[in-house]
C-alpha cells in the first residue's frame, strides 16, 4: 500500500492543476474512475499531459492541441507507462475528469469520485507497471476514504456511454480485480 498524506500520494510527483473545485461534500469520496489519455493521440511520453492538466498546452508541438488546448480538464492521478505516478488534485477536491456523467443513478459523478488516467489508448495493452501501480494506488484509497469499495471502481466509458470509449478494450478489468483481491488477501 502507499502512503496517502492530507489527499497527497507521496510518491508522487505533485504537479498542481487550477482545473479543480470544491466538493459539495468533501466527505463523500466514494468512486474511483479508470481512464486513459495520450497526446498527442496514441502517443507516449513527453510532457503534454503534464502541460494539458496544468491548463499550459500550446498549439505549437502538435497541430491537435490546437483542438484541445482551451478545454479546463484535470484528473486527480496520471499513471505513466513506466508506473511512474504524478498528482494534480488533492484526492478530496473535485478534479474535472468525468465530465456529463452517472454511476448508478447519479449525476455528476465529478462530485464524489476520483480521477486516475492511465497513459494509453483504448486500443494498445497497458504496461505491467501500469497495472501494478494502480494496484497499490487503489488499494491506498480504499483504505483512506471508507466510503469506497472495490464495487465503486468503473471506467469512464460506464459513466459517459456513448460519450466516451476509455479505458477502452485493451484494459484488462479482470487482471486488475484479481490483483486487487489477491492485494487484500
Amino acid at each position: 500500500m502507499l502512503t496517502i498524506s492530507d489527499h497527497i500520494l507521496e510518491s508522487a510527483v505533485y504537479l498542481p492543476s487550477p482545473h479543480f473545485n470544491e466538493r459539495p461534500d468533501p466527505s463523500d469520496v466514494s468512486l474511483l474512475v479508470v481512464h486513459n489519455i495520450s497526446l498527442p493521440p496514441s502517443e507516449f511520453g513527453g510532457p503534454y499531459i503534464e502541460q494539458f492538466f496544468q491548463g499550459k498546452l500550446t498549439s505549437k508541438d502538435h497541430p491537435y492541441f490546437d483542438e484541445i488546448r482551451h478545454l479546463d480538464v484535470s484528473a486527480h492521478c496520471l499513471i505513466k507507462r513506466d508506473g511512474s505516478v504524478v498528482q494534480f488534485v488533492p484526492f478530496d477536491k473535485r478534479a474535472w475528469h468525468a465530465g456529463v456523467s452517472c454511476f448508478e443513478g447519479r449525476e455528476q459523478c465529478n462530485d464524489f469520485s476520483i480521477g486516475i488516467e492511465l497513459e494509453g489508448t483504448d486500443d494498445l495493452p497497458y504496461t505491467d507497471e501500469q497495472y501494478h501501480v494502480l494496484t497499490l494506488v487503489t488499494q491506498s484509497l480504499l483504505h483512506y476514504y471508507p466510503k469506497m469499495a472495490a464495487s465503486r471502481i468503473t471506467g469512464h466509458e460506464h459513466i459517459a456511454s456513448g460519450r466516451k470509449t476509455d479505458p477502452g478494450l485493451s484494459f484488462n478489468w479482470q487482471r486488475y480485480q484479481q490483483a486487487l483481491g489477491a492485494e487484500e488477501s
